[in-house]
């Protein structure tokens, strides 16, 4: 396994937040909060930022890591409900900017996919790639378009089934049993979403609707409605289903 000395600043509200922190730490990298490097910022040697949901507090982090950071210092942000190329352009560092995505739980995840912004220069790419290597991740550059590949596909996966389940066509458990033996998927389309959480999903599916404009990237009502109450799934105890004792109950 390889080990690092170096400091990594991570920053964000995703559920991404807690299993880098865990993987860094086990990879043997400093983990910093912005406390810690606000009174040190000459010990960073990469910034993380993994802000999903709330694009306003997205934002105002970024702004911060590229004021309070050297410039030489990557800052590689998540880049699933928004472009790397919007993120960069709230900089005044914008070739330091790469974005990146994945969903949780990322030990079930393989490969890391990276989108560089347009802005952004060769260094920061060959960072970006080594950081997610060290964490023993494959990486794979995408274009740097909203959802990038494999969470933009499974979140539209998801908004179907939403349709689905909100037009009665089936119950949840039908639904996620019809995909998982007709497919293979390893879970039922609702079921993931619960696991990954319905506000990262909607929050996709609002960026590819933000972006593209297209009437097929449109928002399921339920999902959003669920959103809106609360509901994100395992993380709040309910969501497409309600969670009592880890076991998954159809709402």
């Amino acid at each position: 396994m390889t080990t690092t000395n170096k400091a990594v600043l991570l920053v964000g509200t995703s559920p991404l937040y807690a299993e880098l922190n865990h993987l860094m730490v086990e990879r043997g990298y400093q983990v910093l909060t912005l406390a810690e490097a606000m009174a040190e910022p000459e010990l960073v040697d990469l910034a993380v930022e993994v802000n999903s949901v709330d694009m306003q507090a997205k934002k105002r982090q970024v702004r911060e890591l590229d004021d309070l950071l050297a410039p030489n210092v990557p800052i590689i942000t998540t880049s699933l409900a928004i472009t790397a190329t919007e993120v960069a352009s709230w900089t005044q560092h914008p070739e330091r900017v790469c974005g990146f995505g994945t969903l949780v739980p990322l030990v079930e995840r393989e490969l890391i996919e990276i989108a560089p912004a347009l802005q952004t220069e060769l260094d920061t790419i060959q960072a970006t790639e080594g950081f997610f290597q060290s964490l023993g991740k494959e990486t794979e550059a995408v274009n740097d378009e909203v959802g990038l590949v494999f969470p933009r596909i499974l979140t539209l996966i998801i908004n179907e089934a939403a349709f689905t389940l909100m037009e009665k066509a089936a119950t949840a458990t039908d639904i996620d049993i019809a995909m998982k033996k007709g497919t293979n998927y390893p879970y039922g389309p609702l079921e993931w979403a619960d696991r990954i959480g319905l506000d990262e999903i909607f929050a996709i599916s609002r960026g590819l609707q933000r972006d593209l404009a297209e009437e097929r990237y449109r928002t399921a009502p339920l999902l959003r409605k669920l959103v809106l109450a609360g509901r994100v799934g395992v993380r709040s105890g309910q969501g497409f289903y309600t969670y009592e004792d880890k076991v998954g109950v159809e709402a």
